[in-house]
């Protein structure tokens, strides 16, 4: 689940995509998740961990975490990622 996280940060950041963010953290939790129960566990810790992160150093604010949350919970539980998927995003990702 932890690998899964990763890529699809690598990816994210790779891509540098406008708008891309909730994608990429639907994708992560959904492909996690798909793991089993270790995988979901991973990713519902490395989500809550970054997001909190966020919310206290970075000053991206409430509304960014409350709806980054919302696209890892959305993966996790097995939501189709496109459902947060950019247009004009490559197919690569």
């Amino acid at each position: 689940g932890a690998r899964d996280m990763y890529r699809a940060y690598q990816d994210m950041r790779e891509a540098n995509y406008k708008g891309a963010d909730k994608y990429f953290h639907a994708r992560g939790n959904y492909d996690a998740a798909r793991r089993g129960p270790g995988g979901a566990w991973a990713a519902r810790v490395i989500s809550n961990a970054r997001e909190k992160w966020q919310s206290d150093v970075s000053g991206r604010g409430a509304e960014d975490t409350r709806a980054d949350q919302e696209a890892n919970v959305w993966g996790r539980n097995g939501g189709d990622p496109n459902r947060f998927r950019p247009s004009g995003l490559p197919s690569k990702y």
